[in-house]
């Protein structure tokens, strides 16, 4: 399923561009040419000032909670999502404008949240890792699974009683 993933990527990058040239060409017989240029500039102006509004600091906001091993919660959600609207706004074309618009309905927002914060892994060089929609290991919960062992907790010592010790690969 990973490589599949991979190989939609590359020609979705492929294809997006032929496809916002189609759009233009649609658009611009439907509405001329005048109207159409006034689109992109409105939603490239609306990308803008939603971007200003959003700022930054929310994907600032985020990384600092992945850093501290907090999975990021659905109420950095509607900002984040926003900011990513946001760029896509800023793109030319009206594929990457649906797309946008499409985010900021909040029942797409919701289903996008649920779809990807199962894949989130959150990385605490402190705490080890986690993954999942509830990451949070401060609790000191002893039965979890998660270990995390430095190099002074773990050596090997060569066994010579084992049946595979002088072994090779291929042996």
């Amino acid at each position: 399923m990973t490589t599949m993933r991979f190989s939609i990527l590359p020609a979705f990058i492929l294809l997006l561009p032929l496809g916002e040239i189609a759009g233009f060409v649609v658009v611009g017989r439907a509405l001329g040419l005048a109207l159409t240029l006034a689109l992109v500039v409105a939603s490239f102006v609306f990308g803008v000032a939603l971007l200003r509004r959003q700022g930054i600091g929310i994907l600032l906001r985020m990384s600092s909670e992945g850093r501290n091993g907090v999975m990021p919660g659905s109420d950095l959600l509607k900002p984040a999502m926003n900011v990513i609207a946001a760029l896509l706004l800023i793109i030319p074309g009206f594929l990457t404008d649906i797309i946008a618009i499409l985010i900021l309905i909040p029942p797409v927002r919701d289903l996008v949240w649920r779809s990807i914060a199962k894949r989130f892994v959150v990385v605490n060089p402190e705490r080890g890792f986690s993954a999942g929609p509830k990451p949070d290991f401060r609790d000191g919960n002893r039965n979890s699974k998660v270990v995390d062992l430095d190099e002074e907790d773990y050596h090997r010592q060569p066994d010579r009683n084992s049946p595979w010790s002088g072994k090779h690969l291929g042996d």
